[in-house]
């Protein structure tokens, strides 16, 4: 998991457009004020021509968006695109969407979640300082990436610290998504839900380090 670099969308955007190319840009678990912004794109602030939603509309339904222009929508209407699946316009998932959004913005839930998220990254950033298999912390609000590894200097990845680490919080009462694929190596990946409490962050940052701390493995202490 990486932030990308300032400036990168904004030339990602200017180099489509010297070539004639769409920017897509998926924010299936980015958006809906995850990271910081309503949309990550805010960030950058650039306007991509297709953004893609899913999970964090849906809130649990079943539920994606494909965000475009009139100008692309009326284009591939004359030039007859077609998609079509079983539960297309569902209007039961869909007014689930609606509400999603409504209940975001009314209830101030970006502005908590950024709250939220300098309660997270702050903690982590203590346990990163404490213990030595921690290579680095990363993200942006609430959605972190925590790289275990054998050795800090060569950040090389520990995957069977980190797979017994995860083992030892889940014991505790505390999941924590372990990226399981060998090319990712041993990196947690912590996305709590937006309406997450300051308590329960501060409970999961505890439980974490109790993890930790009952691991063989994570020396040396800072």
């Amino acid at each position: 998991m990486h932030i990308l670099p300032p400036g990168y969308l904004a030339a990602l955007k200017r180099h489509c457009e010297a070539r004639g190319m769409l920017l897509i840009v998926d924010e299936a678990q980015t958006g809906i004020g995850r990271c910081d912004d309503l949309m990550a794109i805010h960030h950058e602030g650039v306007v991509p021509d297709i953004l893609t939603l899913s999970k964090t509309l849906g809130n649990g339904l079943p539920l994606s968006a494909v965000v475009t222009s009139d100008d692309i929508g009326r284009l591939s209407a004359e030039r007859g695109f077609f998609f079509y699946t079983t539960h297309l316009n569902d209007p039961l998932p869909a007014a689930v969407g609606d509400k999603v959004l409504e209940i975001v913005l009314r209830d101030g839930l970006v502005e908590h979640e950024r709250r939220m998220g300098r309660i997270l990254h702050v903690g982590l950033q203590g346990l990163r300082a404490r213990y030595g298999c921690i290579g680095d912390v990363r993200g942006r609000g609430l959605m972190a990436g925590v790289e275990i590894v054998g050795d800090r200097d060569s950040k090389a990845p520990a995957p069977e610290l980190a797979s017994a680490i995860g083992d030892r919080a889940y014991e505790l009462g505390l999941w924590a998504n372990l990226s399981s694929h060998p090319s990712y190596g041993g990196v947690f990946r912590i996305a709590p839900p937006i309406t997450v409490t300051a308590a329960q962050m501060e409970e999961g940052v505890g439980i974490l380090e109790q993890a930790l701390a009952q691991t063989e493995g994570t020396l040396p202490l800072y």
